[in-house]
């Protein structure tokens, strides 16, 4: 039997950056499952109308779909002004967008790798704020979509967990600039079985290696991971902001 949701945003208009597939599709999806307006958007038209047609597929039908590289400016501007012509009004946004273009320790790391790492990760989720905060309602919500990698790096892929260590202060420190009539948190994934982590993932041995690090023995899922993003963003976190919240299965992160 299918879930009853809670329609809490019902009236609300919702960004999600990198959402036409794994956590940023399962986000978008929640969201408007709750009855929010929304935009998603990623690098590519093809994967953007592909993404628009499975969500309407489900019913939803208060969904556009754009193109945005996060780190292009008129492509953001181009999200941001798209948003306000169809629906008048931003109250949600969750920044999701992230690359990792090499796995291989953080010293023999190109300096072309780090500046596109720092550029799409942390930069253009504070020039999207900079884009959206002039539209932003009172009582709008800002979800960055960090990593369980922020508090512990990996070694194979340290400047990605680096960066997503840098969304926690981002966190923190635009939810006092921002407050107090937008709140701003944040959600750290563990691990979760999307085409991003297919490199941990496709690998049984490993996967199970990271099953094991978890009080409930198993993996995330896109679902789990939207249902916390979809809590932090509604009203019933009214009283939330500047936190993180980690949705790992209990694996160790902080005290």
């Amino acid at each position: 039997m299918e879930k009853m949701l809670a329609r809490r945003f019902e009236g609300k208009v919702a960004i999600v950056t990198a959402s036409t597939q794994g956590i940023g599709l399962g986000i978008a999806e929640r969201l408007a499952l709750e009855g929010a307006s929304v935009v998603i958007s990623s690098r590519k038209q093809k994967n953007v109308d592909e993404a628009v047609e499975k969500l309407r597929a489900k019913g939803i039908q208060q969904v556009m779909g754009l193109v945005c590289h996060v780190s292009d400016a008129e492509q953001r501007k181009n999200l941001i002004n798209k948003t306000i012509e169809k629906y008048g009004k931003i109250d949600v946004v969750v920044s999701n967008a992230a690359v990792n273009p090499a796995n291989i320790p953080l010293l023999q790391t190109q300096e072309s790798i780090l500046d596109k790492l720092w550029e799409t990760n942390v930069k253009a989720a504070i020039l999207l704020l900079k884009d959206a905060g002039p539209h932003l309602q009172k009582g709008s919500s800002v979800i960055f979509i960090s990593s369980l990698g922020g508090y512990q790096p990996q070694p194979s892929m340290a400047m990605y967990g680096v960066t997503k260590t840098a969304l926690l202060g981002l966190t923190k420190a635009l939810a006092a600039e921002m407050a107090p009539d937008v709140r701003v948190n944040c959600v750290a994934p563990g691990f979760v079985p999307t085409r991003f982590a297919a490199y941990i993932t496709a690998n049984e041995a490993a996967k199970k290696s990271f099953e094991k690090m978890t009080l409930l023995n198993r993996l995330g899922t896109t679902e789990e991971v939207a249902a916390a993003t979809a809590f932090l963003a509604s009203d019933d976190a009214s009283y939330i902001t500047g936190e993180t919240l980690i949705v790992a299965g209990g694996t160790p992160s902080r005290l």
